[in-house]
């Protein structure tokens, strides 16, 4: 494994031009910043390094945003002027080796003064395959290791499959966490809820809902609805700008809180208070507009309900859905 300190130090330097891009829209940051609690743990970012021999699975090639080296030491220069000062990494590469490469990474990191820096990692495992519990069992050793993440589609075929549910079993027997990508209209998140009740359940970028001028949509609604009945299941707020701009066509999303209101209105009465929590999608939301924007969005929603609530939102509910203070004490 190469030198990971000295890679974020050529990384912050050759990547500085896309580093800008990613930055260049961030006016709002001393509004967000202002009054923001002590805690603020971001719980979805991506790391990553394309230039490493071997490569990377995602982002591609054409990719003119993703396509660079992305490291923790440039998203904390980010961050830090907003009052951000943790992040959970979600592997998005299908790679067993790379679930090492992100503990290797968070183990040669060190935060920026004031900030907790990397307080957990959720890998990407082939669930269901030959030799897969070995790899949880492995995994799960490790205190940032903190759950895997899958797809809903893979997922409901997995609860009617053996094996898959073998591994579910070991894998919750480790007590992690399972984030879910692709929304819960599909039904398996309630079904996996009610097979394994004692499993915590992440609901990935606020259930894959399209954020149009229509409004939320009704099956959307209902799946909520359904799935945050289950005290096991947590919701991720996430990607509601990069959703917009998809669904309106246009390079950047919106960044005013009143559009959104209406989704989060949904969440947060089917979910509460102590079981929603922010993700930045970062590096992805930069597509469709600044961190700064990102978190803009939902600060002033979430500190209309109040100090308990924001606390919860911006720290209290993650710890409680991925124990990231209690694995990596």
């Amino acid at each position: 494994m190469p030198d990971l300190r000295r890679r974020e130090f050529l990384a912050g330097s050759l990547a500085a031009g896309a580093a800008a891009l990613a930055r260049a829209d961030e006016p709002r940051a001393g509004t967000v910043a202002s009054a923001m609690p002590r805690v603020v743990i971001d719980t979805h970012t991506h790391f990553y390094d394309p230039h490493r021999p071997e490569g990377v699975p995602w982002p591609g090639k054409g990719d003119p945003v993703l396509y660079r080296t992305v490291l923790p030491a440039e998203w904390e220069e980010l961050v830090a002027p907003l009052g951000v000062t943790g992040t959970i990494i979600v592997e998005a590469s299908a790679w067993v080796d790379d679930n090492q490469w992100l503990l290797d990474l968070a183990a040669k990191h060190t935060p920026r003064p004031g900030m907790q820096g990397i307080v957990g990692i959720i890998g990407n495992l082939p669930l269901g395959d030959e030799g897969c519990g070995a790899l949880i069992d492995r995994f799960a050793r490790h205190p940032l290791y903190q759950g895997v993440r899958v797809n809903a589609g893979r997922l409901l075929e997995g609860l009617d499959d053996k094996a898959y549910l073998a591994d579910l079993e070991r894998f919750a027997g480790h007590d992690l966490t399972l984030d879910v990508n692709g929304g819960p209209v599909n039904g398996a998140i309630d079904r996996l809820a009610t097979r394994f009740p004692a499993l915590r359940i992440v609901v990935e970028h606020m259930g894959s809902t399209r954020i149009s001028d229509a409004g939320p949509e009704a099956p959307w609604r209902d799946a909520i609805a359904t799935v945050a009945r289950h005290p096991n299941v947590f919701l991720k707020v996430s990607a509601l700008v990069e959703s917009q701009a998809h669904a309106a066509g246009t390079p950047k999303g919106r960044a005013d809180t009143a559009y959104y209101e209406p989704w989060l209105d949904c969440v947060w009465n089917a979910f509460g208070t102590k079981r929603l929590f922010f993700g930045s999608n970062w590096p992805v939301s930069a597509r469709s507009g600044g961190y700064a924007d990102v978190l803009g969005v939902v600060t002033p929603y979430v500190r209309r309900q109040g100090p308990d609530a924001e606390r919860w939102f911006f720290a209290d509910a993650s710890r409680a859905a991925y124990r990231w203070d209690q694995r990596t004490k």
